[in-house]
């Protein structure tokens, strides 16, 4: 699967991509908003490479990596996950590695893949829950149409400290 854009891909993960999972999953900045809490192994990460041509029909997941076109750079990855295809819905996530953040690309990919949920998937709604203090990404969301519809108290625990996340959708009407 590549979907095309004009300065950039998503694509399904390949095998060549594993330093670059590597990388991202083993960033302790991000375990946050993974909800991981132990470093990967290249063993494990490659065992996940090679079921990552399952259909998403089948593992109710999908992660797509973002790809600047013209250079083929990795940015970033998006994914679909709690895929629900009886109730025509799935959550969303969106992870850009540091040295392309602020640049556009979670809002070019993020574009890319509510065009193809709701074309191609034939989804009625996505979802996303987002920290309450992570500026960015609700800024992110509600630009690209996404409705705040609760507000989970004490939901995540970090550094010692309860979070609240927030409840995002965006359905297609």
């Amino acid at each position: 699967m590549n979907l095309c854009g004009q300065k950039m891909n998503l694509r399904a993960l390949e095998p060549e991509d594993l330093e670059f999972l590597f990388e991202i999953e083993n960033n302790e900045s991000f375990w946050e908003v993974s909800h991981t809490q132990v470093p990967f192994s290249k063993y494990a990460l490659k065992q996940y490479l090679e079921n990552a041509h399952l259909d998403i029909f089948e593992t109710k997941q999908l992660r797509l990596l973002i790809e600047e076109k013209s250079t083929k750079k990795r940015m970033g990855m998006i994914d679909f996950f709690d895929f629900n295809p009886q109730h025509q819905r799935a959550g969303i996530g969106i992870l850009v590695h540091p040295k392309f953040q602020k640049k556009g690309v979670a809002s070019i990919a993020l574009e890319m893949v509510i065009r193809y949920a709701f074309s191609q998937l034939n989804l009625h709604q996505l979802y996303a829950n987002i920290l309450s203090d992570n500026k960015h990404s609700i800024t992110l969301f509600k630009k690209n149409n996404f409705v705040m519809v609760a507000e989970k108290k004490d939901w995540i625990l970090s550094n010692g400290a309860f979070k609240n996340e927030l409840l995002f959708q965006l359905i297609n009407e």
